[in-house]
């Protein structure tokens, strides 16, 4: 028996296999598994824009005069107009100096942090930062310190041991926690990065498009513009469609379209893409209306899940955990409760650390009250059957 093979025998004894189910429509607040309606609790479409008529007809437009794909790399001829035009609406979005598109929020990660920091270096990073934030971590040649999650006292600690070793230090946070929904404590992160002259790097992948004025994510909700050196974003969630940018200082763009591998190895994004992503911008500048009825929802939603029993941990966004603790026991009522008619995602060890398995809950600004009722006492019902509550 080869490594995977035996790998994957220990996760279907453990009862924590799982494979996809298979979507066949559109992702809405109800969609379709097979012929069957169920009620949709786990996508990032915060804001419903993945299906928005604006920018499907945005996209067939951008289709229609640039073709399916952009040919080549940003840095030969795959740099079109609207990829430009593009990152300088991203930018005006985040009143920042400049910004520059990736393929996916992952590979922005991956683009900018290897790109950034050398030998000589210092990453330090929150315990419980993003995978993608890991993985560019991990393709560093700078040295790598964790800070206790959120814990002030603790990146001092760091700050204190270790600031004189290095050339440069850059403290790297999630804005909003993916998995419990709580925010950085940006503030004080900005705070020290200027007592011990590093510099700042959030990932804001879901907080661009909840947070802040228009949906400016968790830099603007702090009101720390120009204070952060690095704001990576996500244009797949609230934004509806695909990839991901980092916003900063033009010297950053320059030097990343320079030396960044996620953009000199990988063929530029669709341009339909792109035009599609304008108009989701023009709707967040003109509206807040999706936005107020995302947290409308989330609140009303919350507080559903707290009367019926649940933890619901420290969240402070519509990201709503549900923790179970036991992994196979969180597998279990996500299968069930898609066959009581509502989908939730089972979340459990290595996304999350050993014990602390949960329903990850997204409720978005396409859901009805009605339905946020039906699926809190579906869950309720279904964690009964299981024991759990």
């Amino acid at each position: 028996m080869n490594n995977v093979d035996y790998k994957l025998n220990e996760l279907k004894n453990s009862n924590t296999f799982k494979l996809p189910p298979i979507n066949d429509g559109p992702c809405e607040a109800i969609i379709h598994f097979e012929g069957k309606e169920v009620i949709n609790l786990s996508s990032n479409n915060y804001l419903g824009l993945a299906n928005h008529p604006r920018l499907i007809e945005a996209a067939k437009k951008g289709l229609e005069q640039y073709g399916v794909g952009a040919g080549a790399v940003r840095t030969i001829v795959g740099n079109m107009d609207i990829h430009e035009e593009l990152d300088r609406r991203l930018a005006k979005f985040k009143k920042e100096e400049a910004a520059l598109t990736f393929q996916s929020g992952f590979m922005c990660n991956i683009g900018v942090i290897q790109a950034v920091t050398d030998k000589g270096d210092l990453i330090i990073s929150d315990e419980l930062n993003h995978a993608s934030i890991i993985d560019g971590v991990r393709l560093s040649k700078a040295d790598k310190a964790i800070y206790k999650h959120s814990d002030m006292v603790d990146l001092e600690r760091v700050l204190q041991e270790k600031r004189n070793e290095y050339n440069n230090v850059l403290i790297i946070t999630d804005g909003v926690f993916s998995m419990d929904g709580d925010l950085a404590n940006l503030p004080e992160i900005v705070k020290l990065a200027k007592k011990y002259n590093a510099q700042t790097y959030v990932d804001d992948a879901h907080g661009s498009g909840v947070l802040g004025e228009s949906g400016r994510g968790t830099v603007d909700h702090y009101h720390l513009h120009g204070q952060v050196d690095y704001i990576i974003g996500t244009l797949s969630k609230a934004i509806g469609v695909v990839g991901g940018y980092v916003a900063g200082s033009n010297n950053m763009r320059e030097y990343l379209l320079n030396r960044s591998r996620a953009q000199l190895f990988s063929t530029t994004m669709m341009p339909s893409a792109a035009a599609a992503i304008i108009e989701a911008i023009n709707i967040l500048e003109s509206t807040d209306e999706f936005t107020l009825k995302l947290w409308d929802n989330s609140k009303y939603f919350k507080k559903l899940l707290l009367d019926l029993g649940f933890d619901i941990g420290h969240s402070q966004t519509p990201i709503t955990p549900v923790i179970i603790g036991d992994e196979a026991k969180t597998i279990k009522l996500s299968k069930l409760l898609l066959e009581k008619g509502v989908y939730v995602s089972a979340i459990v060890f290595p996304t999350v650390p050993k014990g602390t398995g949960r329903l990850r809950l997204m409720p978005s600004s396409l859901h009805t009250h009605q339905q946020l009722k039906i699926a809190a006492n579906k869950i309720f019902e279904a964690s009964k059957e299981l024991n759990i509550i």
